[in-house]
């Protein structure tokens, strides 16, 4: 127990570093601070450590385990870069992600990516995660053009293209806001 503690806590910092570093590329200085703060929860950390095996999230691990997680019910509640987040379940409709949550989100794929993938992470392994699960995951079109472009430039083009405020200011407004 005591060793998947320290692992799960520095894999959750690691994720945590390496999204504030791409976050601060794009210019979102604050969201970088702030991400997945709520990792470090008792509700959260304590599944984290629970479930930790190193080859892939606790949360789907505890899922397959038990048919739900409560960290996840936590997390996309108290995280606004998940598309669940944005979700009226009544309704069955996702609201559009506002600009900041939407590059957060970007960044915490390519975190996610690099923390599971290691030393076998590309520029493509964000895109191939998404375009895998993204049926799964209630997304309206808009967000799903806007991930699924901005992913699919990072494997063509690499991080220095995508990772700036102005081609991602102009590829959301161009498939988000002019989208609607």
């Amino acid at each position: 127990m005591k060793n998947r503690f320290f692992k799960h806590l520095s894999l959750i910092t690691k994720h945590k570093l390496i999204v504030f570093k791409l976050c601060c590329k794009c210019g979102l200085f604050w969201r970088g601070v702030m991400h997945d703060m709520s990792k470090y929860s008792l509700t959260e950390f304590i599944e984290g450590v629970k479930y930790y095996t190193g080859k892939g999230s606790p949360i789907s691990i505890c899922r397959r385990l038990n048919g739900y997680s409560q960290a996840w019910i936590h997390h996309i509640n108290h995280n606004k870069h998940h598309v669940e987040y944005w979700l009226d379940l009544e309704n069955k409709k996702q609201m559009n992600m506002p600009y900041k949550y939407a590059v957060e989100s970007i960044c915490d794929k390519i975190s996610a990516s690099k923390c599971y993938n290691k030393n076998n992470y590309t520029d493509a392994s964000p895109l191939n995660y998404w375009l895998k699960h993204c049926e799964q995951i209630p997304t309206n079109e808009n967000m799903k053009n806007f991930f699924t472009k901005v992913l699919t430039d990072l494997k063509d083009y690499g991080e220095k293209y995508v990772l700036n405020k102005k081609y991602l200011k102009a590829t959301y407004n161009s498939l988000v806001i002019s989208g609607q």
